[in-house]
């Protein structure tokens, strides 16, 4: 029995998956956003009663956390001291000189303070050259100086960032032997340990978010597997990264920074499995949830893997999925900007709590989720019966944006609607057209708890069909952590021209990176038959500030014949990611090994088909407002539609973890494995 956790902003949402007899199991319980174990522990319980079995029968939890994110965007990370080679204590003071747009951006952008302060910065008497040649030996006495300043200041934790690091780590090595032998408590973590690779700032950077958020993540895991074990739970916990991989508590612990974008992976992760099980080859990942919305792209099966991500203001550079986000929700708060007198939605959030004035916990503003309340597209009762919404006190809510506005609390509702649309379409349009895709080439794979409710508005907007509404689509993050493999990524910068290379130097560096990948996936108790190896080279024109990954096969590696089939690959990617190739010298910068273990892929039963009469499906009509107009809108039971069955639109079609709204003019059908497809009637038999 394999549980997936996401801790969203919201809810907490759980799926339950039972091996044996392919059935699974849905809970979702509000977040707690002052301890976020409060509300998994809560969620655990729940399902378990659910499913009418022992905590102790868990085999397996695969947990999303938003820990390490919620930490930077925040600020309420650990005091981090940073030991840095002498004379570059101002590195992330500098960082690119990069400003949000030209001058304007310029002049009103609020730069943040570093994570690691100049006050806890000292600079260690030493240098490396690139080629990982001494140029300055580390002097022991004065950094043992340094280093004792700074740890009996009251640091937390302690980043080792020395230059060229990546090309050799015996100063950094020999430097946090020094902090082990005097202060074994404070956690430390080198630059060429978390990102051996070139770029001063971003090694940087990524070390030092990493332990800014390490004690945190420490605690916090700490704190829910003592929980859990009280609770008589004995499932081993894994964490899930933000490339999608999995990874064990104890890692997680130790290199956190690999968590930042955690939750949006089981998402990106589920719509891969999709698009594979479904036979649609290009689909777009549409993730609302209560706080925010996520989206990307999914071509082949595949979505894409970038080397970077940003958290607030502070880049990244780990392997996650490229998913875009927006401030966008459920909960997102609607009001009248006092300077314009305009209508505006979000970024600010109800949160879990209060919540939306629907949810009646104390919430007052009007939110995205009142909104459809009032316009009749979520019924009173969510949650199979265990949550009555606040059908009067969101009218009400929704009324007094209207009435600053003079518009109906149908209009006001609808204006709320139609604008959080629109910054969600920006995000689609950023991850579609911005990058040379057309969206009409695509479907929408509609999921969070506020997805389906959208997802029809937003292909009408778009012109991507179908919409796919997965069976599970409430938590299907939750499901995607099921599906998810081991993964890690081991890298070493290697920059050289491919010009009269001896291609034996590149193959033999990867036996070296091959071997830490070997050594980890037994680490990680991944068996032989589950385990597999993966080869790139990051390559680039030279001259050029950016490099494209380019696999290489298992049997080149093992040959060790000549990298040709190689360069050909990467000046077809080349053309192929930005419509052009150069006759120039082609550079190499990095290799790169991932390691996998892969995991049993969630089965579910089959579902029956169609019986009878889809009216049998029914479980009330009530008003709906579409057109500018209130029309009798039938409900229907998702679990009563059978495969092969047709709803015409509008309608309703309600389950435990979502709402999907049927627009007027469209029409769904329910595919063999249970997903529903959303066409417009033009395209439609």
């Amino acid at each position: 029995m394999r549980l997936g956790v996401d801790v969203g902003g919201t809810f907490t949402d759980l799926l339950l998956h039972d091996e044996k007899t392919s059935r699974t199991f849905q809970a979702k319980t509000p977040s707690t956003p002052e301890d976020q174990s409060i509300g998994v522990a809560a969620g655990v319980k729940l399902i378990c009663e659910k499913a009418g079995i022992s905590p102790s029968d868990i085999d397996l939890i695969l947990h999303g956390t938003t820990v390490a994110t919620n930490a930077v965007l925040e600020g309420k990370g650990s005091r981090v001291g940073l030991l840095v080679t002498e004379g570059f204590e101002y590195t992330l003071h500098l960082a690119k000189a990069w400003t949000p747009g030209p001058l304007f951006g310029w002049i009103n952008m609020e730069k943040p303070d570093p994570l690691a302060s100049l006050a806890d910065t000292r600079g260690i008497p030493e240098r490396i050259n690139a080629r990982g040649e001494v140029v300055r030996e580390l002097d022991l006495d004065a950094a043992t100086k340094l280093i004792e300043d700074l740890c009996s200041s009251g640091i937390e934790a302690l980043t080792i960032s020395l230059m060229h690091s990546y090309a050799n780590p015996v100063h950094e090595k020999a430097l946090r032997d020094i902090v082990a032998a005097k202060f074994p408590n404070i956690p430390v973590s080198l630059s060429s340990e978390i990102l051996p690779e070139f770029r001063e700032y971003d090694r940087a950077i990524t070390t030092v978010m990493n332990d800014y958020v390490r004690p945190i993540m420490k605690r916090y895991l700490s704190r829910i597997e003592d929980r859990l074990k009280s609770d008589g739970v004995r499932a081993r916990l894994h964490i899930v990264r933000s490339d999608g991989g999995l990874m064990s508590a104890s890692a997680a612990s130790e290199r956190p920074v690999h968590t930042v974008l955690s939750g949006p992976a089981g998402g990106v992760t589920s719509t891969m499995m999709l698009s594979r099980r479904s036979g649609f080859s290009k689909l777009l990942a549409f993730d609302m949830g209560g706080t925010s919305t996520d989206v990307a792209v999914i071509i082949d099966g595949e979505a894409t893997i970038s080397r970077s991500t940003e958290v607030g203001m502070f880049p990244a550079k780990v392997p996650t999925l490229d998913v875009r986000s927006v401030g966008a929700g459920g909960g997102s708060i609607a009001d009248v900007s006092e300077l314009t007198g305009s209508l505006r939605v979000g970024p600010r959030s109800a949160g879990a709590r209060p919540g939306p004035v629907s949810y009646g916990r104390g919430g007052t503003e009007p939110a995205v989720s009142d909104a459809n309340v009032v316009l009749g597209y979520l019924p009173p009762v969510l949650l199979g019966g265990d949550m009555t919404l606040d059908v009067e006190g969101a009218r009400a809510a929704v009324a007094r944006v209207g009435n600053q506005l003079g518009l109906s609390p149908e209009e006001a509702a609808k204006g709320i609607i139609d604008i959080a649309n629109e910054v969600m379409l920006g995000a689609l349009r950023v991850i579609t057209v911005q990058r040379g895709l057309d969206p009409r080439e695509f479907g929408i794979v509609a999921f969070g708890g506020a997805g389906p409710l959208h997802a029809n508005a937003m292909a009408e907007l778009l012109g991507c069909y179908p919409v796919l509404v997965p069976t599970n689509p409430g938590v299907l993050c939750a499901l995607g952590f099921l599906e998810a493999d081991f993964r890690n990524e081991f890298v070493q910068t290697y920059i050289r021209s491919t010009v009269g290379l001896d291609p034996a130097e590149i193959w033999s560096r990867f036996g070296e990176l091959e071997a830490k990948a070997q050594e980890w996936l037994v680490e990680q108790e991944v068996s032989q038959a589950d385990a597999s190896i993966t080869f790139s080279l990051d390559l680039r024109y030279e001259q050029q500030g950016f490099e494209v990954a380019v696999p290489v096969s298992a049997e080149d590696v093992r040959k060790r014949g000549d990298i040709a089939r190689t360069l050909a690959d990467f000046h077809d990617i080349h053309e192929r990611l930005y419509g052009v190739r150069f006759h120039v010298p082609v550079e190499l910068v990095a290799l790169r090994v991932v390691a996998r273990g892969a995991t049993p892929p969630v089965e579910e039963a089959k579902l029956a088909s169609a019986g009878g009469d889809v009216k049998n499906a029914i479980l009330e009509t009530r008003p709906g407002y579409f057109n500018g107009a209130w029309v009798d809108t039938p409900h229907y039971d998702r679990a009563k539609l059978g495969a092969g069955a047709r709803v015409e639109g509008p309608a309703i079609i309600r389950q435990y973890d979502t709402t999907t709204v049927l627009l007027p003019a469209h029409y769904a059908e329910i595919d063999p494995h249970g997903n529903i497809l959303i066409w417009p009637v033009s395209k439609g038999a």
